[in-house]
């Protein structure tokens, strides 16, 4: 289903802007401007502290925005507009569920209060991967069961938007793995939109095709994982720099010495084009020691973002296209 926010810009499931949520002289978000695509998986990305859960809190209206705008599902909502219930579902903080009760009688009861069908809570339980576990306790479940659980009982109402926080949290291996599958196969084929929450890079990395990354409050990138990572570039060691360096401006190619390294340093280019120039430079009587295409690994780009937060901030509003969103120092 297509949505637009208050920007006319259409297959947006959840859009801010300016959000902001302090408590008294402390900013736990600041500024956010969320881009989140219709029928994705979304991931919000950053350490502990952040503000990913007050951000959830903040789009279920769990607690008020001290300023900023927000649009759920193509309608925006604030102090005296809510989203209709059923339509968002969500896991924050946790599965919360009935221990001495059955997984069945929890998502009963929760279809009791939703005014739903009883049907809808086994039917929930199916979808979910729990089938055949209906009657046991849930305080006998597994962490992964337990999850699940409360997975089923978040989407009960069949809704278009889906906030899970931390989901894997705390589960072995295997069960990262059951519910990591669970999440993308609900985006996949029932076409709900599903923001999670994580600190761990490589879980976000398996399934959010966009994510935000956060720290401190602000919003310190938004588009695809691999768009992260710089371009890289090319060092070349040569015997003399010098005339390498002299050869490079012929061929207007942007270039710097690096000292410390004795190499010369150009931006990434096609390889037929480090070819023609490597057989250049031999032609020159030049002898060619090394060529090596570098670029930051993908932890290493998240890491530079979140350690120094304050020279990151995304300015202004932030669009899910994949480019860069960094201010330049």
């Amino acid at each position: 289903m297509a949505y637009t926010d208050g920007s006319n810009q259409p297959q947006l499931a959840v859009a801010t802007q300016g959000l902001v949520k302090a408590y008294g002289g402390f900013k736990a978000v600041d500024g956010l401007n969320l881009r989140v695509p219709a029928g994705e998986v979304y991931g919000l990305l950053g350490p502990n502290g952040a503000g990913k859960s007050t951000t959830m809190k903040l789009l279920l209206g769990l607690t008020k925005p001290t300023a900023g705008s927000m649009w759920l599902l193509g309608q925006q909502v604030g102090k005296k507009t809510t989203i209709q219930p059923g339509r968002v579902g969500s896991m924050i903080e946790g599965p919360s569920f009935y221990p001495g009760l059955s997984g069945l009688d929890n998502c009963r009861m929760v279809a009791d209060y939703l005014g739903l069908p009883v049907s809808a809570a086994s039917e929930v339980l199916t979808k979910v991967g729990l089938r055949g576990y209906e009657k046991k306790k849930a305080g006998a479940y597994s962490l992964g069961m337990k999850q699940r659980l409360g997975i089923a009982m978040a989407l009960i109402s069949q809704p278009e938007l889906l906030l899970l926080d931390e989901p894997t949290n705390g589960l072995d291996a295997a069960a990262v793995v059951e519910v990591r599958q669970m999440i993308m196969d609900l985006a996949a084929s029932q076409g709900i939109t599903i923001i999670i929450s994580s600190h761990i890079l490589s879980e976000i990395e398996k399934m959010a095709p966009v994510v935000g990354i956060i720290a401190d409050g602000h919003l310190l990138y938004q588009g695809t994982l691999e768009n992260l990572r710089d371009k890289g570039h090319i060092d070349l060691r040569v015997s003399d720099p010098e005339l390498a360096s002299e050869i490079l401006e012929t061929q207007s190619i942007h270039h710097e010495y690096i000292r410390k390294s004795a190499t010369l340093r150009i931006p990434e280019i096609p390889d037929p084009q480090i070819g023609t120039l490597v057989t250049r430079l031999i032609s020159h009587g030049l002898q060619v020691y090394r060529v090596a295409s570098e670029r930051k690994s993908l932890e290493e780009a998240f890491l530079e973002l979140v350690e120094n937060p304050q020279n990151h901030v995304a300015q202004g509003p932030v669009e899910p296209s994949g480019h860069k969103q960094r201010s330049i120092r």
